[in-house]
């Protein structure tokens, strides 16, 4: 049986700050050190392996579309003469009543990587256009996907000064004069725009109703962690709700996790025990340090958090409904005597090995690659994380930003700023600051979804409002209706589209013009 091309997918792992110290031959457990290897959303399985590639390729055959390019500024705050370059957008018109009508445009925030991988998994925006008359655009996000300055990656990615127009206020920059040209050609200038966006694309929709609101009238921001910033919330949320996810599935669980750390640097301390470890978890190729492993474990169950969805679904691996109970029903129901490990790699298999046609496990990974999310991670995104002692299941350590700053200067000479989005975008006193300044902004969480302690989670006002599930995880709600979607996931997305026919309403009464009859009555996007 061919082995799948599962190396890919594991080149991600790094979902979050690495919490794992360096293997010490005289400790028992894992040093903490500080890493700069910023959190991980999903964005980088956009172009993970040929699996994905098809799947997205057939989702996306149910959406009629045309990819165009639009030429951008390098760079939008200088008047410096500097090369431009191609950033790819996908449009659809199909369902768009026009500029006559006033028709309003969907446009979703492109995240970290390929955009055509995120307008797959964002079925809810193409659902509902139809019954809003609305045109569809998702415009990529610079420096990933096929929007690469200079002409390639390799180019882009060449050294810190090719990757110094790599930001957040760049990439919104590119959306906004994306939009206004796009518009200006359509003789559109009036149709009201509403942003969509999930976890960094989230963050995005939010900081450009902000940052743009004469751009868009509103948006959906979903899974959104906009206070994970400068002492805005506990470092350690993150992995105290991964391990609180497990938890409610088992205590046995949990705690056959927590003790896994030290179960494995011991077997990897005795004499031939990388061998045997290298055995024990059906690896491609002999350990080189408990390291390697204890990151592929914490890649899975941070991962497996994220998308505890309620269905089967495909979105990273194939994984059944509630895939942490899956994982959990493995541990617990291993024979009496099975060890620790042995547990462990049981249900770590739900999440890399659910259909059982991998032969073997490919741990290869280049953490300190040179790729866009660490640069970002280094410069601006600087969301610190920590692990608890009691209530993670994961090896409790510190974020240390001396030793994050010396990472960062090694591998990019640059400096972080750990202060400059909440500056540029707020964070601090966010529900002052919202209810001062902002309108128009839904902020939708589940919050079985690690992420979801560091977005906003309770209503500002009556057009600032947080839609929570207990039972939802990552930008579910993005998702496309599926048959088996639960009703308290009927029910968000239909406060959404509520909230969104609002704004258009307010705006088409502001306009002095007669609202749209398809906007007015959504039938057919209250029936979904």
């Amino acid at each position: 049986m061919a082995k799948p091309a599962i190396a890919a997918v594991l080149s991600f792992s790094i979902v979050l700050l690495s919490i794992l110290a360096q293997q010490s031959s005289s400790s028992s457990s894992f040093k903490p050190i500080s890493s700069r290897r910023a959190p991980r959303f999903l964005g980088r399985f956009s172009t993970s392996n040929p699996h994905h590639r098809d799947r997205r390729s057939d989702q996306l055959l149910g959406y009629r579309y045309e990819t165009r390019y639009f030429e951008q500024q390098l760079d939008h705050f200088s008047f410096a003469e500097l090369p431009t370059f191609r950033q790819r957008y996908l449009i659809s018109s199909e369902h768009w009543v026009g500029p006559d009508r006033l028709g309003p445009i969907f446009l979703y925030c492109g995240n970290e990587g390929d955009i055509e991988w995120f307008a797959a998994n964002s079925g809810f925006v193409w659902e509902i256009a139809p019954s809003f008359g609305a045109m569809v655009v998702f415009p990529e996000h610079r420096y990933y996907g096929e929007s690469m300055p200079y002409g390639s990656q390799e180019e882009a990615y060449k050294n810190g000064a090719s990757l110094s127009y790599l930001t957040a206020e760049q990439a919104l920059a590119d959306f906004a004069v994306l939009i206004t040209d796009l518009k200006r050609n359509l003789s559109a200038e009036a149709c009201p725009v509403v942003l969509f966006g999930g976890s960094y694309g989230g963050m995005l929709a939010a900081w450009m109703r902000l940052k743009y609101p004469h751009i868009a009238i509103g948006a959906l921001a979903s899974s959104a962690p906009i206070l994970q910033f400068e002492d805005i919330v506990p470092p350690e949320t993150f992995y105290d709700i991964v391990s609180n996810d497990f938890k409610r599935e088992s205590t046995s669980c949990f705690n056959t996790i927590k003790a896994s750390w030290n179960a494995l640097i011991s077997e990897g301390q005795k004499e031939n025990g990388l061998s045997k470890l290298t055995r024990m978890f059906r690896l491609c190729r002999e350990l080189k340090n408990t390291e390697e492993l204890a990151n592929w474990l914490d890649s899975a169950y941070s991962f497996l958090a994220m998308v505890d969805y309620p269905y089967p679904s495909e979105f990273l691996m194939p994984l059944p409904g509630y895939p942490i109970r899956e994982v959990c029903r493995k541990i617990d129901g291993c024979p009496d005597g099975t060890s620790i490990l042995e547990r462990v790699f049981e249900g770590v298999s739900v999440y890399y090995n659910y259909t059982g046609e991998v032969d073997c496990f490919e741990l290869d990974d280049d953490p300190h690659g040179m790729d866009g999310w660490n640069w970002q991670a280094c410069t601006e995104m600087v969301m610190p994380m920590s692990s608890s002692p009691d209530a993670s299941m994961f090896p409790t350590y510190n974020f240390n930003f001396s030793a994050f700053q010396e990472e960062c200067w090694t591998d990019f000479k640059v400096i972080p700023r750990p202060t400059w989005i909440t500056t540029h975008f707020g964070g601090k006193d966010i529900m002052t600051t919202l209810k001062t300044f902002g309108s128009n902004i839904i902020f939708s969480n589940g919050f079985l979804d690690p992420w979801s302690g560091y977005s906003v989670t309770q209503n500002v006002s009556d057009s600032l409002v947080a839609l929570n599930t207990q039972e939802g995880a990552h930008h579910i709600d993005l998702r496309a209706a599926t048959a088996e979607d639960p009703d308290w996931l009927v029910e968000q997305r239909a406060a959404e589209i509520k909230l969104m026919k609002k704004w258009l309403s307010d705006y088409y009464q502001a306009k002095g013009a007669t609202l749209l009859s398809n906007v007015e009555t959504g039938d057919r996007a209250e029936s979904m």
